[in-house]
């Protein structure tokens, strides 16, 4: 890997989002979700599953206070791993001891990386108050070597890190990682910072490569990526090294997970190269070719394993990054960025599998996919990693949240009947309203923290280049050869592809490489005169002197266009997808009315752009001729073939990702054609 292609993000303190449809996001989760998800975490949403997350910690800090932590035996608690504490009668008297999901600190983590985001671009002091105060009361349950689980804390130590498969302890450090950075980084405090970094040595003490250190690895991803934000952060080398560590001993044999003597063992997959799929550890991460296994957990493991390859200049495991990238997007990818073709572990099915009515595609895998992309960028700036991380964003991510902020979708699949839903087991997982939480809450958080870092998805930076991933309107500051140069970008996205770039410098070299989206077929320039310029890797690279007010503007056409699926995605066969720019498009039965799979569209058919609003929010729709089937009612199950009358009808599809806000309905992305 050649050095001086690698970039990193922009400092989100050197960034303020103003793009209409971003800021609006990023204004939505500031105003509704961050104050909504702190009422939840405190079981204070009327309605909503309880959370007991900030519970635990109390009852954590509690019992170090009263030093009955160390010598305590521990108690398995009465419900399974995937299971919740039955609460007593009088849930204003609950006992002193753990509730919830073995992963539920991670929900405060998110909450408050998020929160950290949020306060970059929007100073709230009351929001920081309580951030603050959220911090107090996790760093009062930390023990005095370090360690901080309140699963562990609450239940007994003598059980800590016995069941690295499926107790999330190393997965809640990384979750803790990462906002106790974002944090840091937004406000300068390192209370937390710091309760992290005694973890983290206490894990680092724990495993490593080292003769008598544990050799296990983490069975939910998330330790690795965070460990190295933990390194870039502190320049502190043991925990590079760490997370390399937990990279290179995934899927050695014997397999660690088997040494933990798990009970279900023998029960699932017989075969050794299948049993640890799920979780990834079934081979040796370089040689893993194939996307597999629970889909969340595997694009933060890819994630990690990028960012360890960048860092170190692993070229195998840069390779072995590429290969799986590319088993994602050309064979497990849905057309809206979603991946997770199967509940039956929320994982990747075999290549074109593809289903779309009982499709997991979980929000947090879209978010997972986002993540894999941007580090794909930093090694490389290749267009086809930044395409993917768009077409995720506007699709498989921005699904997940209601146009208020205050329901959210675990699952996104890409047709929809909620008289099915209702009846058949193999869709229960399908929901046709968003719910206003979840007992194991991974998406909204994670939502929330993505949307208020996503200046740091649209932009990176090397030292002579200013990359611009996705056409996000902003201000930007950059240091170049010792020069602040202000590039200014404003962008009519996703509606409308006309972007003003104006950069403010003195006399001062360095080059803008803009991606050309591969949703169009050609752009127009103006603002070039005077400079160098190259078309490489999907990216416009623009170099040269620039002055106290240059401007480039940039414009990108905005067709309708219909997307044939692969002939092996068998779902799609004779279906088409209506986009435009990078907004993928569904039929509503709020719209259209029922049965929609009566609906057909014609070769011919034209398309017409309409400019309103859906609950209120600014979209542009599509309106298109059709037909739908009439089919004569009958007596039989079946009948001898005869074509059935058609109607033209004009059909109108919605974006996507505003679906489900209006009404419990049908909904499909896959359209027939005539």
């Amino acid at each position: 890997m050649e050095k001086n292609w690698y970039s990193s993000p922009l400092s989100l303190r050197d960034i303020q989002i103003t793009d209409a449809f971003w800021k609006g996001e990023m204004e939505l989760v500031r105003r509704e979700v961050l104050p909504y998800q702190w009422a939840a975490l405190n079981d204070e949403v009327e309605g909503a599953a309880p959370s007991f997350c900030m519970r635990n910690f109390k009852v954590a800090g509690k019992l170090n206070q009263e030093k009955r932590e160390k010598g305590d035996a521990f108690v398995e608690p009465a419900y399974t791993f995937r299971g919740f504490e039955a609460l007593p009668e009088d849930p204003e008297h609950l006992e002193d001891k753990f509730y919830g999901f073995v992963f539920q600190d991670s929900d405060f983590s998110k909450w408050i990386e998020a929160v950290g985001y949020s306060l970059t671009q929007h100073p709230d002091e009351e929001l920081e108050r309580i951030a603050d105060g959220a911090i107090d009361l996790v760093c009062a349950a930390q023990q005095e070597d370090g360690y901080l689980d309140t699963y562990y804390i609450i239940n007994g130590r003598d059980k800590t890190f016995s069941n690295l498969r499926d107790h999330h302890e190393l997965y809640c450090f990384g979750h803790l990682t990462e906002g106790a950075v974002a944090y840091y980084q937004a406000t300068g405090k390192d209370k937390l910072l710091n309760a992290v970094r005694r973890f983290a040595d206490y894990i680092g003490n724990y495993f490593g490569s080292e003769e008598g250190k544990c050799k296990g690895y983490p069975g939910h991803e998330i330790a690795e990526m965070a460990l190295v934000r933990l390194y870039e952060v502190t320049k502190e080398e043991r925990y590079l090294t760490l997370a390399r560590f937990f990279v290179d001993e995934r899927g050695k044999r014997p397999y660690y997970f088997d040494s933990e003597q798990h009970p279900d063992m023998q029960r699932r997959g017989q075969k050794e190269e299948l049993r640890y799929q799920y979780n990834q550890a079934h081979l040796p991460v370089r040689e893993q070719d194939e996307a597999v296994g629970h889909a969340v957990r595997a694009v933060y493991l890819y994630s990690g394993m990028a960012d360890v390859a960048r860092l170190t200049g692993d070229e195998a495991l840069y390779g072995a990054c590429e290969k799986l990238w590319n088993s994602i997007v050309n064979e497990k990818m849905y057309v809206t960025g979603g991946i997770g073709g199967t509940h039956i572990g929320e994982a990747f099915s075999f290549p074109y599998d593809l289903p779309n009515d009982t499709a997991y595609a979980e929000t947090c895998a879209s978010i997972g996919l986002v993540f894999f992309a941007r580090r794909m960028l930093e090694i490389r700036p290749d267009a086809r990693y930044a395409n993917v991380m768009e077409r995720a964003l506007y699709n498989g991510v921005l699904s997940g949240m209601a146009l208020d902020g205050k329901s959210f979708f675990y699952v996104n699949p890409l047709e929809v009947n909620p008289e099915a839903c209702r009846r058949d087991e193999r869709k229960f997982h399908v929901k046709p309203v968003r719910q206003k939480w979840f007992g194991c809450a991974c998406c909204p958080p994670n939502l929330a923290r993505l949307l208020s870092s996503i200046g740091s998805y649209a932009y990176t930076e090397s030292e002579d280049t200013l990359f611009v991933h996705l056409y996000m309107g902003g201000i930007l500051s950059k240091k170049v050869q010792g020069q602040d140069v202000d590039v200014c970008v404003e962008s009519g996205f996703p509606w409308d592809g006309n972007v003003k770039i104006k950069v403010r410098a003195q006399n001062t070299s360095f080059r803008l490489a803009l991606r050309l989206p591969d949703w169009c077929s050609g752009y127009e320039a103006s603002g070039l005169e005077d400079a160098q310029t190259e078309e490489r890797d999907g990216y416009l690279y623009v170099k040269k002197e620039w002055q106290e007010e240059d401007c480039i503007e940039l414009s990108f056409p905005m067709e309708v266009k219909l997307i044939a699926a692969n002939p092996r995605v068998r779902e799609d066969v004779g279906k088409v997808a209506v986009t435009r720019g990078p907004i993928v498009y569904c039929l509503e039965e709020a719209d259209n009315g029922k049965d929609l799979h009566m609906l057909s569209l014609g070769a011919g058919s034209k398309p017409t752009v309409v400019e309103e609003k859906i609950c209120g929010i600014p979209a542009k729709t599509i309106e298109m001729p059709g037909y739908r089937r009439e089919a004569k009612e009958m007596a039989g199950l079946y009948h001898t073939w005869r074509a059935d009358h058609k109607k033209v009808v004009g059909l109108r599809f919605i974006p996507y990702y505003m679906w489900a806000n209006r009404s419990e309905n049908e909904m499909q992305v896959w359209t027939r054609m005539e």
